[in-house]
């Protein structure tokens, strides 16, 4: 059969951190390649733009670690070259039982370079009883929604970004992906990369993506009204799975706490706070901050897709390597964006330097 006269050599469906940092490395990798990234809203809206943004080195699984290394020695490059971008390294304190020193470093990467310590000098923090503070290295946090703006100003161009265009149906064919959009345009891509953040019950993916077993979570972020001072450092509460993270940017804290609000519509989880999330944010965040807890009184809140394996998932959905999902990074979006790209952008087979794709 003749191949088909393609629109777009490659669909990337989401414009959020993760399919603008996909488009950006198809063209790194294969620099004559046409590509579309169409998103249901704004580039960078949704989860992006609600993202805490931080990054730390460390992973519960291998693959994790492996990604949170890439990923950091990716930010690292791009700040090098950019360093007016709005990723802001500082030092992290990770307190945890007392008896956590080796599965601690079984988690965090080498380069971490944990070690004992006093989580901070003016005392904010407090230390529970049977518990112990590590300081560690390789801590960043971002601006994600602008880092996202500014990979799109510099993907237009080489790149159609289409904004506030619905993909209505998804269709993988032996030698494409259709596209059929709310326009009442259709797109045939040669291939394509699904990046839709929360929203997998979608119509046009949802039976396509159903397969991965993943779940769409609550994710809440508490605003403590207190400017961080100069040398105050992100506290990651291990055993919590939550952080304090100083917002210098905004001039004030954000504390995230594990919200176990489970298979939420991303269409209307974002109405504002409860009562229970106000009520708990305030349970963990006094055992650790009892001084913040007053100040804890809004937020921001979102959703964001788990996997079942606590990993990324990154994977063809199709028998004809045509479709690849990349997403379900349970919160880690922005900390591991660089690498769940290189993974998604690895599955297309992809030609090079500008070759003409044959398959």
């Amino acid at each position: 059969m003749a191949s088909k006269n393609l629109d777009v050599d490659v669909a990337v469906v989401g414009a959020g951190v993760i399919g603008c940092m996909t488009a950006r490395e198809i063209l790194a990798r294969s620099p004559g390649t046409s590509v579309m990234v169409l998103d249901r809203d704004m580039t960078g809206s949704g989860a992006t733009r609600r993202s805490a943004g931080l990054h730390f080195p460390r992973g519960a699984v291998e693959r994790v670690r492996r990604m949170s290394a890439y990923s950091q020695d990716y930010y690292a490059k791009l700040l090098a070259l950019h360093p007016d971008l709005p990723v802001h390294p500082l030092p992290m304190t990770v307190i945890a039982a007392e008896a956590s020193g080796a599965a601690l470093r079984g988690v965090y990467l080498d380069s971490a370079q944990l070690r004992r310590s006093t989580p901070d000098p003016d005392g904010r923090i407090r230390i529970p009883p049977g518990s112990a503070a590590w300081q560690g290295e390789g801590c960043q946090y971002a601006d994600v929604h602008a880092l996202t703006q500014f990979l799109s100003r510099r993907l237009r161009g080489p790149v159609s970004v289409r904004e506030s265009v619905r993909v209505d149906e998804v269709r993988p064919e032996q030698d494409a992906v259709v596209l059929r959009l709310g326009t009442g345009e259709t797109v045939t891509a040669g291939r394509a990369v699904l990046a839709p953040g929360p929203w997998l019950a979608a119509p046009a993916w949802k039976d396509l993506v159903a397969p991965l077993n993943a779940r769409v979570k609550k994710v809440v972020a508490m605003h403590i009204g207190v400017r961080p001072g100069k040398d105050d450092h992100a506290i990651v509460l291990h055993d919590e799975d939550a952080f304090l993270l100083p917002r210098y940017n905004e001039g004030r804290w954000l504390f995230s706490y594990t919200c176990q609000e489970w298979d939420v519509d991303p269409e209307s989880v974002a109405d504002g706070l409860s009562r229970e999330n106000l009520s708990e944010a305030r349970a963990v965040l006094g055992r650790y901050a009892p001084g913040l807890v007053e100040h804890c009184v809004s937020g921001r809140v979102f959703c964001d897709a788990f996997s079942p394996g606590g990993a990324p998932l990154v994977t063809s959905l199709d028998g004809h390597g045509r479709l690849v999902f990349a997403g379900a990074a349970n919160g880690s979006g922005y900390r591991l964006a660089p690498a769940i790209a290189a993974e998604a952008v690895g599955l297309l087979n992809l030609p090079h330097h500008g070759e003409k794709d044959q398959s």
